[in-house]
C-alpha cells in the first residue's frame, strides 16, 4: 500500500489521478473532511490528519510499503517532514519519495531548497530506500496571472531575463506514480524539467501565439512585486522565501532541461502550448 501526503494539491492531486488510472491502490493522509470524496472517487482511502499530528501519522502508516511526501513550503516544514520519515522507519516503510526542487543541492542557501535538500540528507540517512523527484518552474504559477491577462493582456513578474524549463505539475504526477507504482527507482534523484528552456519573454510570445492576441511580459522591480504578493502571503517568512526564490530565477539559477519525464515515461512532456491552450478558458473574457 501506498501513502499520499499532499493529495489534495496541485502535484499531489495529480498523482493519485495516475494512480487511479492505474488501478494501483493507495491511500492519503489529508486535513480536511471536505477533500475526502475527492479521494474516495479515485478508490483511495482516506486517513484525516496533519502532518503535524504524529498520531495520525503512525494511524496513516499501517502495512505501507512506500511513502509520498508531498508537503506546502513552510516555516516548520522540515520539521514535518522529518516526522513524517521517524514514522515511516517505525512502521517498516520500505521507500519514500520525495518531493523536492530543482534547486536544492549541498551549496544551496535559498530558504525553500535549503529545507528540501537538508530533508533529502535526513531521509538518506534514515537507512530507507529512497527516489527525489525534483522538479523545475510549474506552469500552473501562470493560472495565477490568470485575472491580468484576460484585463489587461499583460502578466507581471519579477524574473528579468531569466529562464527555466518549466514544466506541468500533470507531468510531475505522472513521474511520481510510476516510481511509486514498480521498482527499479530506488537511489534516484529525477530532475524534471519541460521540453524547451523559456525566458519569460518567450512566455508572453507562446500566449499570443495560441490566443491570439498580444500578451506582454512586465518584469517588475522585486521590491514592488514584493509588495504586492505580501497582499497574498501574510506570512514574512513565506514572503521572503519566495521573493528569494524569483530573485534566483531572475539571475539565470534554474536555466536548464533534462529529458528525465520522456525517459521515464517514453513520450515528451507538455508543452507550454499544450497547457495554455488546455486551459485557455481561463485567459479568455
Amino acid at each position: 500500500m501506498i501513502l499520499l501526503t499532499g493529495a489534495t494539491g496541485k502535484t499531489g492531486s495529480a498523482t493519485a489521478i495516475e494512480l487511479s488510472n492505474l488501478s494501483v491502490p493507495f491511500r492519503a493522509l489529508i486535513r480536511s473532511e471536505d477533500k475526502r470524496g475527492e479521494i474516495e472517487a479515485l478508490g483511495g482511502e482516506v486517513i484525516i490528519g496533519s502532518a503535524e499530528d504524529r498520531e495520525a501519522i503512525d494511524q496513516a502508516m499501517t502495512d505501507i510499503n512506500k511513502l509520498l511526501i508531498i508537503l506546502p513550503n513552510c516555516e516548520n516544514q522540515l520539521e514535518m517532514e522529518t516526522q513524517l520519515v521517524d514514522s515511516a522507519k517505525d512502521a517498516d516503510v520500505e521507500q519514500i519519495v520525495y518531493m523536492s526542487s530543482v534547486e536544492a543541492d549541498e551549496e544551496c542557501t535559498s530558504p525553500i531548497p535549503k529545507l528540501h535538500w537538508d530533508t533529502e540528507v535526513y531521509i538518506k540517512n534514515s537507512g530507507m530506500q529512497w527516489t527525489m523527484i525534483k522538479p523545475n518552474f510549474y506552469m500552473q504559477n501562470f493560472i495565477g496571472s490568470a485575472k491580468t491577462i484576460v484585463e489587461q493582456n499583460k502578466f507581471f513578474l519579477p524574473m528579468s531575463e531569466g529562464k527555466t524549463g518549466m514544466i506541468d505539475t500533470r507531468d510531475v504526477g505522472k513521474v511520481i506514480a510510476k516510481v511509486l507504482s514498480e521498482k527499479g527507482h530506488e537511489g534516484q534523484s529525477y530532475q524534471i524539467t519541460g521540453p524547451e528552456i523559456l525566458s519569460f519573454y518567450d512566455v508572453a510570445a507562446r500566449f499570443s501565439s495560441v490566443l491570439a492576441r498580444e500578451i506582454l511580459y512586465v518584469d517588475m522591480p522585486i521590491d514592488a512585486y514584493k509588495n504586492i504578493l505580501s497582499q497574498f502571503l501574510t506570512n514574512q517568512w513565506h514572503l521572503d522565501s519566495v521573493i528569494d526564490l524569483f530573485s534566483g530565477i531572475a539571475e539565470g539559477g534554474i536555466e536548464y532541461k533534462t529529458n528525465t519525464f520522456e525517459e521515464l515515461i517514453g513520450t515528451p512532456p507538455r508543452s507550454l502550448e499544450n497547457f495554455i491552450e488546455e486551459h485557455r478558458n481561463l485567459y479568455t473574457s
